[in-house]
């Protein structure tokens, strides 16, 4: 039996698994389909990282030494699908794809949350075909053309700077005429020249052929008027879906308490309304979706377990 099972490889359940490791927890296992890391891999650049100031390191480059940390401690990492975590008697049983069953004396789960659709005509056909919602994987297939970004917060705002450095032109997309992102960021985006502000609007429709994206469509909220960004690139940043199907039973109840979003509430010790069930990172109730607070939450958690599981 585990002493906890981490469900999420992103930088809480990497911490996570650093703490209860090095604090003397035996058999801790993290499980990640992929590459632990988490969305943080796909950045740019770090620059509000405590102790991290190297702007030539990308956010793959700044996980990497993570994974080397947590590993050598003892942590093991199970590349396995998470289907579903369950309380049973006192203890836990993580349900992997394929019906395997492993018991765990306490869960931290850290699966986080995806890229939300923004529901636009032909954003599913153009996906991975010119729709993307990753700049620093896809940035370079633009290289000295026009590309469009969609979205109002730091992470729009971010990787619209990001591409400015690469492509010719970015049209940054907006519904609103102001943004939800840190004042130092949009006065980055609004110091770049060929950054340009395409506020009161939505985009209508991705247009294209069998090769791929070739033109958008952005109506203006305010003035009903249409017009078309010749934009072969889109890039999308409009929020996020929790990652909460492993706290699901059978009948598709939730198994702790969660806010009308679906992020699980917990108290400041990341503790769920579940005896030895913890929740940390952007999965929580008001996570602040940063690096360093999601570190924080896995740091805290699994002390947690390392106090529980001595009581």
């Amino acid at each position: 039996m585990l002493d906890c099972a981490i469900i999420g490889g992103g930088p809480a359940g990497l911490t996570a698994g650093l703490y209860a490791t090095r604090g003397g927890l035996k058999h801790v296992t993290l499980f990640e389909m992929g590459l632990p890391g988490g969305q943080i891999t796909q950045s740019s650049e770090i620059e509000n990282y405590p102790g991290f100031f190297d702007h030539t390191k990308t956010g793959m480059d700044f996980m990497n030494t993570w994974q080397e940390q947590c590993f050598h401690f003892g942590l093991k990492h199970e590349m396995k699908k998470v289907e579903r975590v369950a309380k049973t008697g006192e203890h836990f049983t993580i349900k992997l794809e394929g019906g395997e069953r492993v018991e765990a004396k306490t869960a931290i789960v850290c699966t986080g949350s995806t890229p939300k659709r923004a529901g636009f005509k032909g954003e599913e056909e153009f996906f991975g075909r010119g729709v993307s919602t990753c700049a620093t994987c896809d940035g370079f297939f633009y290289k000295d053309k026009p590309v469009s970004v969609l979205g109002g917060g730091d992470t729009a705002l971010e990787e619209a700077i990001y591409l400015s450095g690469i492509v010719s032109d970015v049209y940054l997309i907006h519904r609103r005429d102001t943004f939800r992102a840190a004042p130092s960021t949009i006065e980055r985006a609004k110091s770049k020249e060929n950054i340009h502000f395409v506020l009161d609007s939505v985009v209508e429709e991705a247009i294209g052929d069998a090769t791929g994206l070739q033109k958008v469509k952005v109506k203006n909220l305010k003035t009903n008027e249409e017009h078309i960004l010749e934009t072969t690139g889109l890039f999308v940043f409009v929020g996020h879906n929790v990652n909460n199907e492993v706290l699901k039973d059978e009948e598709g109840n939730f198994i702790c308490d969660v806010n009308d979003w679906g992020q699980v509430i917990v108290d400041l010790s990341m503790r769920t309304s579940v005896e030895g069930l913890f929740a940390a990172g952007d999965l929580r109730i008001e996570a602040p979706k940063q690096v360093v607070c999601a570190a924080g939450d896995g740091a805290t958690a699994a002390l947690q377990v390392i106090s529980l599981i001595q009581e």
